[in-house]
């Protein structure tokens, strides 16, 4: 795909998402939508994909009836935590913060007690799988803040799904480059699937 296709493909899926709301509530004050988690939840704030105007989930082959829409104000709302792992891109310690992936998925109503298995799908189509199990052990969280400063699209956000890799006995002894192939950066998306 070329750069200039995918970017106009992902700047209509942000304007997509907005406006395929349609008649139901926005996120929160008509901003844009930055993250979307559909699939085995309790409650939406948006109706389904709209193959025309949702563009870049039309071409990750998402689909969902309902969805629950987050804007970085309600991503702000809720309550943060914050980790300092050690990056692969820089094998630097930096500072993340966001809310804990759990508490994303509670928002949505996602039942917590189920045994969910959880897509994360990122803005260039990568696709991490990760059971709820996991994602509690890890203390997963959806980054929005790097050193203090709201993570850009273009770099690893506007969210990124990542753990204190530095902590977790799982992936403290590998090699810093192997540490976070469960941790989409550019997350956009969570399904939610009740694994059976």
């Amino acid at each position: 795909m070329h750069k200039r296709d995918f970017l106009a493909g992902a700047a209509l899926a942000a304007v997509g998402t907005a406006r395929a709301q349609g008649g139901a509530k926005p996120a929160a004050g008509g901003q844009p939508t930055l993250l979307t988690v559909g699939g085995a939840i309790g409650k939406g704030n948006r109706g389904p994909l709209d193959k025309a105007l949702d563009q870049m989930m039309a071409k990750h082959k998402l689909q969902f009836s309902t969805a629950f829409a987050f804007d970085a104000a309600a991503l702000q709302r809720l309550p943060r935590v914050h980790i300092t792992p050690t990056l692969e891109y820089d094998n630097k310690k930096h500072k993340l913060s966001g809310p804990l992936l759990t508490t994303v998925l509670a928002e949505a109503d996602a039942d917590l007690k189920a045994p969910l298995r959880l897509g994360l799908r990122a803005v260039d189509g990568y696709n991490a799988i990760v059971s709820l199990a996991d994602a509690q052990a890890y203390r997963m969280m959806v980054a929005t803040h790097l050193d203090d400063q709201p993570m850009a699209l273009g770099g690893l956000g506007p969210q990124w799904a990542v753990y204190d890799a530095d902590n977790l006995p799982a992936f403290k002894d590998k090699p810093v480059h192997e540490r976070f192939a469960l941790c989409p950066w550019g997350l956009y998306y969570i399904d939610v699937a009740v694994q059976g």
